[in-house]
């Protein structure tokens, strides 16, 4: 079967950054539904027309991949505001900042713990991966027609570097 519009595949990827450090490796095949909300834009008209085994090698540059980084997503909090067990790295949705967390903060972003101080705690909004050119190499190793359910919600579950909030320890992007 080849990949086509709201079909799920499987596939394993090695991510790096244009220097060659690998940021991401996924040696197990994860579903994702193409032309759902799973994949990146890039990712998924490279995709189209191939099939179980093919192998592909992309070149991301941040626009197409997590955007240019943005100054105005970083904010300086209050570090009262925030758990005693606080830690760099840990995240927190937007929806569920601290009462007294900036006002012009969006709303619509996780933000990262990316430096914490005595008085204060730093959040950025940016994607960790925000303003950096990367390349990626896919294998599909399945292709499936997608269900109903799957197209309904627009994704098979797993959606690509996402970010979500997560515990200190867990350094994975996917």
């Amino acid at each position: 079967m080849e990949i086509t519009e709201q079909c799920v595949v499987a596939l394993t990827w090695t991510l790096k950054d244009t220097l060659g450090e690998e940021l991401d490796i996924l040696d197990e095949p994860v579903e994702f539904l193409v032309g759902g909300s799973d994949l990146l834009a890039r990712i998924e008209e490279a995709l189209q027309g191939h099939s179980v085994g093919a192998s592909l090698s992309l070149h991301l540059e941040p626009e197409d991949a997590f955007g240019d980084f943005q100054e105005h997503l970083l904010f300086l909090e209050p570090r009262t505001l925030f758990p005693a067990e606080l830690e760099e790295g840990m995240t927190f949705d937007g929806t569920t900042l601290p009462a007294g967390c900036n006002p012009d903060a969006p709303r619509d972003v996780f933000y990262t713990v990316t430096e914490i101080y005595p008085e204060h705690v730093v959040l950025d909004g940016n994607h960790p991966l925000s303003g950096i050119a990367l390349r990626l190499h896919l294998k599909v190793c399945g292709v499936r027609e997608a269900t109903e359910e799957e197209v309904g919600r627009g994704t098979a579950g797993t959606g690509f570097f996402r970010v979500q909030p997560q515990s200190p320890d867990n350094t994975l992007l996917h």
